[in-house]
Protein backbone atom coordinates (compact mmCIF):
# COMPACT_ATOMS: atom_id res chain seq x y z
CA UNK A 1 0.00 0.00 0.00
CA UNK A 2 1.45 3.32 -1.02
CA UNK A 3 0.45 6.55 0.07
CA UNK A 4 2.08 10.20 -0.68
CA UNK A 5 3.46 11.81 2.24
CA UNK A 6 3.33 15.56 2.80
CA UNK A 7 6.84 15.77 2.18
CA UNK A 8 6.27 14.74 -1.86
CA UNK A 9 7.45 11.57 -1.32
CA UNK A 10 5.77 7.83 -1.66
CA UNK A 11 6.03 5.63 1.38
CA UNK A 12 5.55 1.65 1.04
CA UNK A 13 3.19 0.20 3.82
CA UNK A 14 2.56 -3.18 4.75
CA UNK A 15 -0.83 -4.40 3.61
CA UNK A 16 -1.52 -5.96 7.25
CA UNK A 17 -1.24 -4.18 10.24
CA UNK A 18 1.02 -4.67 12.97
CA UNK A 19 -0.78 -5.97 16.04
CA UNK A 20 2.43 -4.78 18.49
CA UNK A 21 1.65 -1.40 17.37
CA UNK A 22 -1.90 -1.49 15.85
CA UNK A 23 -0.67 0.54 12.80
CA UNK A 24 1.13 -0.58 9.44
CA UNK A 25 4.90 -1.37 9.20
CA UNK A 26 6.86 1.15 6.81
CA UNK A 27 8.31 -0.82 4.10
CA UNK A 28 10.26 2.01 2.79
CA UNK A 29 10.34 5.66 1.52
CA UNK A 30 10.97 6.78 -1.63
CA UNK A 31 11.24 10.26 -3.91
CA UNK A 32 8.67 8.67 -6.88
CA UNK A 33 5.64 6.85 -7.19
CA UNK A 34 7.34 4.38 -9.23
CA UNK A 35 10.07 3.69 -7.54
CA UNK A 36 7.77 2.57 -4.41
CA UNK A 37 5.71 0.34 -6.83
CA UNK A 38 8.61 -1.30 -8.06
CA UNK A 39 10.27 -2.13 -5.05
CA UNK A 40 6.73 -3.67 -3.89
CA UNK A 41 7.18 -5.62 -6.56
CA UNK A 42 10.39 -6.78 -4.99
CA UNK A 43 8.87 -7.54 -2.14
CA UNK A 44 6.08 -9.43 -3.63
CA UNK A 45 8.57 -11.57 -5.59
CA UNK A 46 11.09 -11.74 -2.71
CA UNK A 47 8.40 -13.25 -0.83
CA UNK A 48 7.46 -16.28 -3.23
CA UNK A 49 11.07 -17.23 -4.13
Amino acid sequence: MIRKLPSGGYRLYSRKINPKTGKRRNLGTFTTRAAAVQHEREIQFFKRH
